[in-house]
């Protein structure tokens, strides 16, 4: 007889998580495609109330979507974004590009007077055009994004979703996104965010079925 007795199955633990959130968050404010996505993050998350800072601008689910299901490329901040997303859940084997650790970052980061994370945006070239953002980890990439995106020195990208977490810049990069406005964004508004959050958010575009 084991100590313990639990739920093996993968696929009954997903189905009862996903009713647990449903059940106990307010997602009145969303439209069905965005509770789908806060569902996901919520379970990234384990904090129901965080449905009060996912802030979705009207045309993020249509532009992220319909980048992805062209073959858009996803560039992600940190690699742990990178690697949190799920490859058998992209609908078009879409190619996930990290250039943090790229060895020309610690000198352009050097030149620009900035961290890795910011320097690292400027090796993302002419393919960002069209792909979708996830900023997961650092509020200077999002920052640097932001301003390179407003002095068009850079392509513009289908959608950010903009979820830096932290104690320095992150609340207040996140609300640059919001005001800036001028593309397709998720956030999640104050110091909580992160990279767990950040991938929940991209998976669940990737595929509409919820498990």
């Amino acid at each position: 007889m084991p100590l313990y007795d639990y739920i093996h199955d993968g696929k009954i633990i997903y189905q009862n998580s996903f009713a647990t959130i449903r059940k106990e968050a307010d997602l009145s404010n969303f439209t069905e495609d965005e509770a789908r996505i806060a569902v996901r993050v919520i379970h990234a998350c384990g904090r129901i109330e965080i449905t009060k800072n996912i802030v979705f601008s009207p045309d993020f689910i249509e532009k992220s979507e319909q980048a992805l299901f062209m073959g858009s490329m996803i560039f992600c901040d940190s690699e742990m974004v990178a690697h949190g997303i799920t490859r058998r859940r992209l609908p078009a084997n879409n190619k996930i590009i990290c250039t943090l650790n790229h060895p020309d970052t610690v000198k352009i980061a050097q030149d620009i007077k900035n961290t890795r994370s910011a320097a690292a945006i400027h090796l993302w070239g002419d393919t960002l055009k069209q792909a979708v953002v996830v900023i997961g980890n650092a509020p200077t990439a999002l920052f640097h994004l932001i301003n390179l995106l407003d002095q068009k020195k850079i392509p513009q990208p289908a959608a950010i979703i903009g979820v830096p977490v932290g104690f320095v810049g992150a609340a207040e990069s996140k609300l640059a996104l919001q005001e800036w406005g001028k593309i397709p964004y998720m956030i999640i508004t104050g110091r909580q965010g992160g990279s767990a959050m950040g991938v929940a958010a991209l998976n669940a575009l990737a595929q509409k079925q919820e498990i």
